[in-house]
């Protein structure tokens, strides 16, 4: 799935990255590639980007690829160019454009309804934050649904950096509509998740998957953990998640207390400080996020991907079941968000954040 413009260093200098075995024969981003016997999405990535970052394959071949960790050979694939682009041939920016001149030309309705009250949070790039354009990629999804599939509701966006307090205050009190974004947990699986993610499921209304993430597991490359090929073997091991941020794919793995120790400071870029100093042994993130906060990181150590293991999780925007107008709005954004993905929007508004974001943020 992944990263665009400086995606050919981006693992980089002073890290390592592992690949899986069977590296993908040599290809070139902009045109595509015949899954081989042996092939990863990571070793694909790496032959065309080098990077194992292979977000942005799965996001262009997402109607193709069931499994991301199982490719089935003979499967075409098409390897989007640096810049997100389809093909050398296709402009997301005009997709964009197209989009927003046809919301334009749409009969606004005379009905006053109040602004839709959207929060967010800063540090987690490129999915948030007031520094990215449009206050980020999964916040441009967000807006831009409410201005899809009918609907023409003015909104407003804060940034809240406490993510915890979203869902425990800020959104049962009122103060906010809808949160962007959370990771949502099966929710047949209770009986296996802590307190805090079964919330989750209990107390928020959640739209359709708007985004799926691969999420990655990171160590120093001299780390015991660096290699293991099954989350059992993460037995013993500290485990390095901010505050707030979901656990369920851990948890439905096991890994919980007293199991594994759980470190959970305030940002992403701690879990990282927390490997350098040897207070953690492993932190997972998206690996677009992580990618940015490696490189952020630039020769201070030796990170390194465990080639064997991810994640494929899927976020929502999120109301809380107490919002008497939570599922109202829930609705829009799904109706929206159909239509760009129709529309082609979706991707399009997908690939130019990132885009942007490897351009000006790494």
């Amino acid at each position: 799935m992944m990263k665009l413009s400086n995606l050919k260093t981006l693992l980089l200098v002073g890290m390592t990255l592992t690949v899986l075995p069977g590296l993908a024969a040599a290809q070139e981003a902009c045109s595509s590639y015949t899954v081989k016997e042996g092939d990863s999405l990571g070793s694909i990535a790496e032959a065309a980007y080098g990077s194992f970052d292979y977000q942005m394959i799965f996001n262009a071949n997402r109607n193709a690829i069931g499994n991301p960790n199982n490719l089935v050979a003979g499967t075409v694939l098409q390897i989007p160019c640096e810049d997100g682009q389809l093909s050398a041939d296709s402009d997301v920016t005009q997709i964009i454009e197209e989009e927003e001149a046809k919301q334009a030309k749409r009969a606004k309705s005379n009905i006053y309804e109040p602004p839709i009250k959207l929060v967010s949070g800063n540090g987690w790039a490129p999915f948030a934050g007031e520094d990215l354009k449009g206050g980020g990629m999964l916040v441009r999804l967000a807006t831009t649904a409410l201005q899809r599939g009918g609907n023409d509701r003015e909104y407003n966006v804060s940034f809240v950096d406490d993510w915890a307090a979203h869902t425990e205050t800020l959104l049962p009190l009122g103060a906010f509509d809808v949160s962007i974004a959370w990771y949502i947990p099966d929710c047949s699986k209770l009986d296996m998740l802590s307190e805090g993610m079964v919330k989750r499921c209990t107390e928020l209304d959640a739209t359709l998957p708007i985004y799926e993430s691969a999420v990655g597991f990171y160590t120093l490359a001299d780390n015991q953990y660096a290699n293991v090929r099954n989350f059992s073997d993460l037995s013993g091991a500290r485990i390095c998640r901010p505050n707030g941020w979901f656990t369920f794919d851990l948890e439905e793995e096991g890994l919980v207390e007293p199991l594994v120790d759980m470190i959970q400071p305030a940002q992403p870029a701690d879990c990282f400080k927390a490997l350098l100093d040897g207070d953690a042994d492993v932190t997972s993130f998206e690996i677009e996020n992580a990618t940015a906060e490696i490189k952020a990181l630039e020769g201070k150590g030796e990170f390194v991907q465990n080639p064997y293991l991810s994640k494929l999780l899927q976020l929502s925007f999120v109301s809380h079941k107490t919002n008497p107008r939570g599922r109202v709005y829930i609705a829009m954004l799904n109706k929206g968000l159909n239509e760009m993905r129709e529309s082609g929007e979706w991707y399009a508004v997908i690939a130019d954040s990132l885009a942007d974001f490897n351009k000006t943020g790494l």
